[in-house]
């Protein structure tokens, strides 16, 4: 049974969630700040955190880091409309998904099933990919760009790992969308440009000049070595 902790100060909301996820088959822990979070998270080692930005003391932003840097575990950060800044920012420190509020509780437990699937499909993975200076070791979840490694998230390593497959083939948002993550939502195509800014940033890859990702106007992005 996989379990996931829900964190939010909304009561009705962790009530909802909890129920649409037990009902599901799913474990849920609940807290309502980061602090206790981070408590639960070290006793009981949740599958997917659930996790609101917006929570008084240690927030979700900061949650999601040391979720992250301790015990990898993906988190699906709840945000308002109104966040954009927030919600780019929690992609780039290494949120494996977001949703926004209001929200319908079907649409959060299809989505926490699609991280679920990802995060479980890529762990059996296990071959090697070459194209030109870049390798990809997915069993590994390693990545080594012009002999130098590169630390990415989950979610940067699969758009990445994705490309890389199959070198010089251009894909769109959406493709991407669905490859790494089951479920495509309208509206969600454009989380894929804030990864791959993030993962260009972190090959030292210039846009205008690019070594190994590239930008195909007006479709989308491909990985092709120079």
């Amino acid at each position: 049974m996989k379990r996931v902790l829900v964190v939010d100060d909304n009561v009705k909301i962790v009530e909802v969630l909890s129920a649409y996820l037990e009902q599901e088959g799913y474990s849920v822990a609940t807290a309502r700040d980061g602090e206790s979070a981070l408590a639960l998270a070290r006793e009981s080692r949740p599958d997917l955190a659930l996790v609101d930005i917006m929570m008084p003391g240690l927030d979700g932003l900061e949650l999601t880091r040391r979720l992250q840097s301790e015990w990898d575990t993906p988190v699906i950060l709840v945000t308002a409309r109104s966040d954009e800044v927030d919600r780019l920012v929690g992609l780039e420190i290494g949120a494996d998904d977001y949703v926004t509020k209001p929200f319908s509780p079907r649409e959060v437990v299809a989505r926490v099933k699609a991280v679920l699937r990802r995060v479980d499909r890529s762990e059996e993975a296990g071959d090697v990919i070459d194209v030109g200076d870049l390798t990809i070791d997915r069993e590994r979840r390693e990545v080594v760009f012009e002999e130098r490694d590169v630390e990415l998230t989950r979610t940067e390593f699969d758009v990445l790992a994705t490309m890389a497959a199959h070198p010089g083939r251009v894909y769109t948002r959406l493709q991407l969308l669905e490859a790494t993550q089951d479920d495509a939502f309208e509206g969600y195509e454009r989380t894929i440009d804030a990864h791959v800014k993030n993962v260009r940033k972190k090959l030292g890859d210039d846009p205008k000049d690019s070594r190994i990702l590239h930008t195909v106007i007006g479709v989308g992005y491909k990985v092709q070595a120079r």
